[in-house]
């Protein structure tokens, strides 16, 4: 583990009844890219309000580089938060240098990051002639003025077409790959799967899971098997030492193996209780079905 950018401890935001944020802990290292990952009002922006300074926690604590929240420190961050906003009489060029004024950058940056952002060509066009994609590109261009060593994006695909999305997850990746680490937060799993090395999953403010994307896309497999007699099968397994479960869907069985079990073993002991399977393979659960059982689980 790297060292902890951000790390928050019993973080609480509660508007009336509603709690926007729970007692949420969140740790992420350097060189991540860290998803935050929910449902539409599971949190996920009042999170990053609070660790930007915007919004006010009830209870709790945050640390940035491993000290209290500081403007030293906030200089070190980059950050999109909701709807990207600038004037739309102004050209993407002079935006960026307001911005510039106001995080104290110097403006030969400016140049760069809308390279970066492939917006080179269109930095003399007034921001109400960009299309969406592009304000959000220009919305990671601002983020990127000063070369912040964190960057924090808020849903930074939301309202985009299939082409403005492809656009935004390569900016991204080509982003993280110079060694930014990046703090993201989105409601669609996908992108959280092709863009981010961990994650974390919200639902009503409360932590559900958090740890590498790897992991919990494949925290639990399942073997499917069938043979000519899937409810003797089903009865022999459920009586093995090696079997968690299994449950016969669509005319085959898919089996949680326990600890230390294999495929290997699972058709050895079929076939030596007389079952030779027809069929038998290693079904990886995939990211969207432990999240929705997640959130299924804890209603």
């Amino acid at each position: 583990m790297g060292q902890v950018i951000i790390e928050t401890k019993s973080l609480s935001k509660h508007y009336g009844r509603i709690k926007a944020v729970d007692g949420l802990n969140l740790k992420v290292c350097r060189g991540e890219v860290h998803g935050i990952l929910g449902p539409n009002g599971s949190g996920k922006t009042t999170t990053l309000g609070i660790v930007l300074g915007v919004i006010r926690p009830l209870s709790g604590t945050y640390k940035w580089f491993g000290n209290e929240p500081s403007a030293t420190d906030r200089r070190r961050i980059g950050s999109t938060l909701e709807n990207p906003l600038f004037y739309p009489y102004l050209n993407a060029s002079d935006n960026l240098k307001i911005i510039a004024d106001i995080r104290d950058c110097p403006h030969d940056g400016i140049d760069d990051v809308l390279q970066t952002v492939g917006l080179s060509e269109r930095k003399k066009s007034r921001f109400s002639t960009f299309s969406m994609g592009m304000k959000q590109r220009l919305a990671i261009a601002a983020a990127m003025l000063g070369d912040p060593e964190v960057l924090i994006f808020d849903e930074p695909t939301n309202g985009l077409d299939p082409q403005g999305i492809a656009e935004i997850r390569n900016l991204v990746r080509h982003i993280a790959a110079n060694g930014k680490t990046i703090l993201m937060a989105s409601h669609l799993l996908d992108e959280v799967q092709k863009l981010c090395t961990h994650v974390t999953v919200l639902q009503h403010g409360r932590c559900l899971y958090s740890g590498s994307v790897g992991q919990f896309g494949h925290s639990e497999d399942v073997v499917e098997v069938s043979t000519d007699d899937n409810t003797g099968l089903k009865a022999i397994l459920e009586s093995w030492k090696g079997c968690y479960s299994a449950e016969e869907v669509q005319g085959r069985l898919h089996v949680k193996l326990n600890s230390g079990f294999s495929t290997s073993s699972l058709n050895e002991y079929a076939f030596s209780n007389g079952h030779v399977l027809g069929h038998i393979s290693l079904i990886s659960k995939t990211l969207e079905q432990n999240f929705l059982d997640l959130l299924k689980n804890n209603l």
